[in-house]
């Protein structure tokens, strides 16, 4: 009930605003970013804890979704954990999302921990999606079982470039240039490269719960408000319902539900069969074992380990009433950032009942929204273009050190610090990334403190 009236408060202070009259924010209304999944700790497992709402049942499938989601696989023909391969990046999920948070961005030659790229060529499938590459397919994989060959191996450089705040001190960003070293076979020139670093996976189920009218109220594709932010729905094809529905999750909305995120996961990092995915990732290659075995997984630890991904808990905020961090939340509002980080969702009817009804603040309107050139990848991902990015969820950046021993951002791990990232904001967020550029160094310096308390 609690819940309820804060989400009703909210709802009439919010909708009675418009573009021009200033918002302001209540300082302590978030604190449980993640309702009664909410955890009230920091620790450098944080992100491993199972939400405290979970009944006796759903928390010991919690432990068992643990060990699925920690599972190291292996080629054939061992008997436990096989089906690694023949192409894949990663040997377990853990590998990529090391304590369930961020992956740093690579720094040691071959190694790319978290790091992979989705590519394809111009054009769309028969469900709207991207061309696969000849000899590639829509994922580059580095890795390969023995007796066969890699389909790539990457070399990153690092260009600086430097941006000037009002006050004229500077900020270094890193620009990595990506570039395909050797190939097992010629690849296509028309080819479109993506990177994409892995994500932090709390909150997840929350999101999943979010009711679609609810984003949907959020997109403004023609910009009707006039407010220079244009944020769409991306929709992408459902295997199991075999149409299109809206994305949620990836950097860019392409998939539309835990499940199929998981069985993709599986299948293009890992290799792993299942029966979302049925065809090895290898099909049509040189490499391919020409097996039409039984699924690597079953039904049983697909689902299992899409739970872990749905019922971990949401750490709290920290450092909230604070004179710095308030400060800084406040000028997050004013300048606007909340136009795409948008606070507040309330879920609504989940499979799983601890995921309904429940007020959470993941500070994302779970849009696409074009950043500019600077983010631009060039490759459409169904109808996200070239320049757009789902709104990334901010709950939990503010532990990425703590928990992953590193403070990388954005989709590929570029920006070293949240100064970075927030400077490398264009196109949509340009005008709100110049007003932060205005601001003094004591208010970014609050802008910054606001969000590592989330």
């Amino acid at each position: 009930m609690k819940y309820l009236f804060v989400f009703l408060l909210l709802t009439f202070v919010w909708s009675g605003c418009t573009d021009n009259e200033p918002v302001v924010p209540v300082p302590d209304e978030d604190i449980q970013l993640g309702g009664e999944t909410s955890i009230n700790n920091v620790f450098i497992k944080i992100f491993e804890q199972p939400a405290p709402n979970l009944s006796a049942v759903e928390k010991d499938l919690h432990f068992k979704a643990d060990a699925a989601f920690g599972a190291i696989y292996v080629t054939a023909p061992s008997t436990i954990q096989s089906g690694l391969g023949p192409l894949f990046n990663q040997n377990s999920c853990e590998s990529c999302h090391l304590g369930n948070g961020r992956s740093a961005f690579p720094n040691l030659g071959n190694d790319l921990k978290g790091l992979l790229f989705r590519v394809s060529i111009p054009g769309k499938d028969g469900f709207g999606g991207n061309l696969p590459v000849p000899h590639f397919g829509l994922q580059l994989q580095t890795k390969a079982s023995f007796g066969k060959q890699a389909e790539v191996q990457m070399t990153i450089q690092e260009v600086e470039e430097v941006q000037q705040f009002i006050d004229g001190s500077t900020v270094n960003l890193r620009k990595p240039i990506y570039k395909i070293e050797s190939s097992y076979l010629p690849i296509d020139p028309s080819i479109e490269i993506s990177p994409r670093i892995a994500s932090p996976i709390i909150g997840l189920g929350l999101l999943e719960a979010i009711k679609e009218s609810d984003i949907l109220k959020l997109s403004d594709e023609m910009d009707v408000n006039q407010d220079g932010i244009s944020g769409k729905a991306n929709y992408v094809w459902d295997i199991r319902k075999k149409e299109k529905t809206i994305g949620r999750f990836g950097w860019k909305a392409s998939q539309p539900n835990l499940y199929q995120q998981t069985a993709a996961a599986f299948s293009g990092d890992m290799g792993i069969t299942s029966p979302a995915f049925p065809v090895e990732n290898s099909f049509g290659q040189i490499q391919f074992d020409s097996l039409f075995d039984d699924y690597e997984i079953d039904e049983s630890v697909l689902t299992t380990t899409t739970f872990y991904t749905q019922s971990l808990g949401v750490p709290s905020r920290r450092n909230w009433n604070m004179e710095q961090v308030k400060q800084g939340k406040k000028l997050f509002y004013e300048i606007k950032c909340t136009a795409c980080h948008h606070p507040q969702f309330f879920t609504g009817t989940h499979e799983f009942q601890f995921l309904s009804n429940q007020m959470i603040f993941p500070y994302t309107d779970m849009l696409l929204h074009d950043m500019g050139e600077g983010l631009a990848d060039f490759r459409p991902d169904f109808e996200a273009s070239g320049r757009e990015w789902r709104t990334p969820p901010l709950w939990g950046i503010g532990l990425t050190q703590i928990v992953g021993g590193h403070t990388h951002f954005l989709h590929d791990g570029r920006a070293r610090n949240l100064l970075e990232a927030i400077m490398w904001h264009g196109g949509e967020a340009e005008k709100s990334k110049n007003q932060f550029k205005a601001l003094s160094k004591t208010e970014r310096d609050a802008v910054v403190e606001f969000l590592k308390s989330l």
